[in-house]
């Protein structure tokens, strides 16, 4: 992947405070964007748009609150006026375990900020800026939307279903805005500890390219994706895993 310029361009990442997102809006800047990172807290919010750099702003906005998305859009619009890219990152997963074993509750927190909130910010993006204008939407999914795993059931059918949502919007909205996504695999990031901690070494052995993924591996494709060296990509979701789906590669060696 070239380096991407993104000179002159307003990206909103919704979940920005902490890994993977904190990645992304620090090499979107590092492209020349203005960044505006939101997170459930403003003190966090700010935090990292410090940590992005100069041109960064923090909005404390739950990536499910409609009124705090609107003002999120709002004040993009009103301090950069434009909204080129959208980076709907912000998840969760309450649901840890069997799908059978999960409640109504767990199953709609899931629901809510996984797959609900990345419809309803490309919803405001789209018909406040980019629906005229043209822009480029990434939507953070999984491998998990792609295979079966253990006590990952519930999280793992909100990013199947974030996959299909990545090509009916970029459909509905084609051809002035592009919706792509990306599935990474096991990522050092808070999220996902519970896959990693304890035997990095061994989810490690078992990837073709011997370790786990890092957030900025992540945030380089992000880049790829919203800049115009894509410009023919959309409904697609570039899988970020070091060959995890590939299956184990020791039979291999």
């Amino acid at each position: 992947m070239t380096s991407a310029d993104l000179s002159g361009r307003t990206a909103i990442i919704t979940g920005g405070s902490r890994g993977i997102g904190l990645a992304i809006g620090k090499r979107l800047a590092a492209s020349g964007a203005k960044v505006v990172v939101t997170s459930r807290k403003q003190d966090s919010a700010d935090a990292a748009a410090e940590q992005i750099g100069s041109g960064a702003i923090g909005v404390a906005a739950h990536a499910t609150d409609e009124d705090a998305a609107k003002r999120c859009v709002d004040l993009t619009l009103e301090r950069f006026g434009s909204i080129d890219i959208l980076v709907n990152n912000a998840g969760t997963n309450p649901a840890y375990g069997p799908l059978i074993d999960q409640d109504h509750a767990r199953f709609a927190k899931t629901f809510d900020v996984n797959l609900w909130a990345p419809l309803l910010w490309t919803s405001l993006a789209a018909k406040a800026w980019m629906r005229e204008h043209g822009g480029a939407v990434v939507n953070t999914a999984s491998i998990g939307g792609m295979h079966q795993a253990p006590n990952m059931g519930m999280y793992n059918a909100t990013k199947a279903a974030l996959i299909h949502v990545t090509k009916q919007l970029a459909l509905e909205l084609s051809p002035r805005v592009r919706v792509n996504a990306v599935a990474p695999g096991v990522v050092r990031t808070k999220l996902a500890e519970a896959l990693w901690k304890e035997h990095e070494d061994l989810v490690a052995e078992g990837t073709a390219l011997g370790r786990i993924g890092e957030p900025p591996d992540v945030a380089a494709a992000v880049a790829f994706l919203v800049s115009d060296e894509s410009s023919w990509i959309t409904g697609d979701t570039l899988v970020l895993d070091g060959g995890r789906l590939l299956g184990d590669p020791a039979g291999f060696r």
